[in-house]
Formats: structure tokens, C-alpha cells, sequence
């Protein structure tokens, strides 16, 4: 089955899908790994993991679309991405839809922020004309028909939090990006439980729900209560990816060699200890046993270091 048309089947069987957040190619497998159903590459996790730098639009739909690739060419569940504001107008639009289709992930989701775009959960954000927006939806929707019609799309506004924006003005703006072919609606930066009533109770169709920075937190039973569709934590696996690596960067100069032998010794007994086998080289084996001549397995005699599980 298409990895589209199996998030359109998960989205089919109701209920609120929970989709966590991922930021490279390992930090996907490592979810995929755990069993979630469908994951969600952040924009955010993309622009410091990649660039070092925050997501203020300074990375390119080239970065963005490569990170997309890579993460859904990594697992086997479908993969919803970022791509920001369509790295331009509907026109481009037309192009960024291809282009994200052609890397494997599943759905996408467009903002209608003005161009450089922002973090959805900081300050100094605007937003382009309805107009405008629309019409770049509308495009969204005929280049992904072109192509795969089970691809998803969610339209994003941003016009609550945005500079003169409002509640009322991001509702009248997702029913419209609905109505120009958007599957779902993803309302960005509610602050608190009634505003996010006000969106589930006021949007005409299913709702995509951030649950991060300055929007308030739910249970999964209260998701369901809500009847949002789609809910993303975009966030969490980075920081905690930054914490772990923070931690041992410190004992490694307080401590020195000692403190990456306790590091070292501690992540053995862990789930993720057997690091060569999460990387895959029992999968490489497998491939060289289907594929290569007999004798090239030869290599495994005598040879020192970490053995596939095959090989013993």
C-alpha cells in the first residue's frame, strides 16, 4: 500500500492520531522502531539540526525537501512534513507539491505566512491575503492530483498569533483553505482550552493540532473528546536528543575520558545499546547472502568487530 494512501486510511478509521516529531533519518527509525503509526518531520528540528540556526525561514525548500527524503527513505510508516509557505508563490507552490511527493512523505503541510517565514510559536509572524493564500491552496490541490491524489494536505494559518491577526480571522481562513482543496485545517498558536474549542467547534472539516510551544496540552482521551484528527509533538524527541548530548558533553570535559566510559557503559544495557544492529547491518547482510556470490561472505571469517547476528 501507498504510504499515502495508508494515512488516509488511518485518518479513515476516526479516532485522534498522535504523531510524534522527527528531526533526521535515525531519530525516524528510532520512532518507527518504537511502532507509531505515522510521524511528522519538524521544521524547527530540521533548521537547527541542520543549519544550526532557528526557523526563521532561513532554510531553503532544497534543505527542507532533502531532510524529507532522507527521513521518509528511513522508516516504513507514512511521513507528514513541513513545507513552510511553499517557498513562494502558487506557482512555486506547484513545484514544492512535486517535489515533496517525488521524496516519499505523505502529506505536507503549507502556511500562509509571508515570506521569510517564522516559528509558529514566536512573535513577529504576518500572514499573506486570504486571497492570496487560497489560491496557493488551490494550486497545492492540482499539482498533487497530477500526481497522487491520496497525497494529503493540510493548510496552516498562522493568522492568530500573527501581527494584527485574530481568532475569528484564522477560523474564516481554514474554512476557506478548506474549500480551496485542503484536507485538513491546521489552525497554528491557539492559547489556551477555548480557543481550541472554538476551532473544533467553528472549523468546517478535520482538524490538525499542534501541541507545543504556547498552545495548552491535551491527553489522548481528550484529543479524542475534541475530535481533533491529527495531533503532532514536533518538538520533544529534539530537545530530547539536545539534553542527552548536552549532559554528556559536560561530564566528557569535567571528566574526560572517564566520562564518556560511564556514558558508554550505561547505554549498553539500554534498548538502543546494540547501536550496529538499530543501524542495519544485519538488513546489509541479508542483502549480500540474496545478491552477492557466495563467496563474497567470505569476509566474515576471521574478521574482527562487530558480527551480524547472521554471521554467528
Amino acid at each position: 500500500m501507498k504510504r499515502t494512501t495508508a494515512l488516509r486510511k488511518l485518518l479513515s478509521e476516526g479516532g485522534s492520531l498522535y504523531v510524534p516529531g522527527c528531526y533526521n533519518a535515525m531519530s525516524a527509525r528510532i520512532l518507527d522502531q518504537v511502532g507509531f503509526p505515522a510521524l511528522y518531520m519538524t521544521g524547527y528540528g530540521t533548521s537547527v539540526s541542520l543549519l544550526g540556526m532557528p526557523d526563521a525561514g532561513l532554510a531553503t525548500m532544497t534543505e527542507m525537501h532533502m531532510n524529507a527524503r532522507y527521513i521518509a527513505n528511513a522508516v516504513k510508516v507514512p511521513v507528514i512534513a513541513d513545507s513552510d509557505n511553499g517557498y513562494g508563490n502558487a506557482v512555486n507552490v506547484v513545484r514544492t507539491v512535486k517535489e515533496y511527493i517525488q521524496t516519499g512523505v505523505a502529506a505536507i503541510h503549507i502556511e500562509d505566512q509571508v515570506i521569510p517565514k517564522r516559528c509558529g510559536h514566536v512573535a513577529g509572524r504576518r500572514v499573506i491575503s486570504i486571497e492570496e493564500a487560497c489560491g496557493k491552496y488551490r494550486a497545492a490541490d492540482h499539482a498533487r492530483k497530477e500526481i497522487d491524489p491520496d497525497f494529503v494536505l493540510v493548510a496552516r494559518t498562522d493568522a492568530r498569533g500573527a501581527h494584527g491577526g485574530s481568532l475569528d480571522n484564522a477560523i474564516e481562513r481554514a474554512n476557506a483553505y478548506l474549500k480551496a482543496g485542503a484536507d485538513l485545517a491546521f489552525v497554528e498558536g491557539p492559547t489556551d482550552v477555548g480557543e481550541v474549542k472554538r476551532i473544533c467547534a467553528e472549523v468546517e472539516g478535520p482538524i490538525f493540532y499542534n501541541q507545543t510551544g504556547i498552545s495548552p496540552r491535551f491527553s489522548q482521551q481528550e484529543l479524542e473528546a475534541l475530535g481533533i484528527a491529527i495531533t503532532i509533538s514536533p518538538g520533544a524527541t529534539f530537545r530530547a536528543s539536545m539534553v542527552a548530548m548536552y549532559d554528556l558533553a559536560v561530564a566528557m570535559r569535567d571528566e574526560g575520558p572517564t566520562g564518556e566510559q560511564r556514558f558508554n557503559e550505561s547505554f549498553k544495557e539500554h534498548p538502543m545499546g546494540d547501536f550496529h544492529t538499530f543501524a542495519g547491518f544485519d538488513e546489509i547482510m541479508e542483502l549480500e547472502r540474496r545478491f552477492m556470490p557466495e563467496e563474497e561472505l567470505g569476509k566474515y571469517d576471521n574478521s574482527v568487530g562487530h558480527r551480524p547476528k547472521a554471521a554467528e
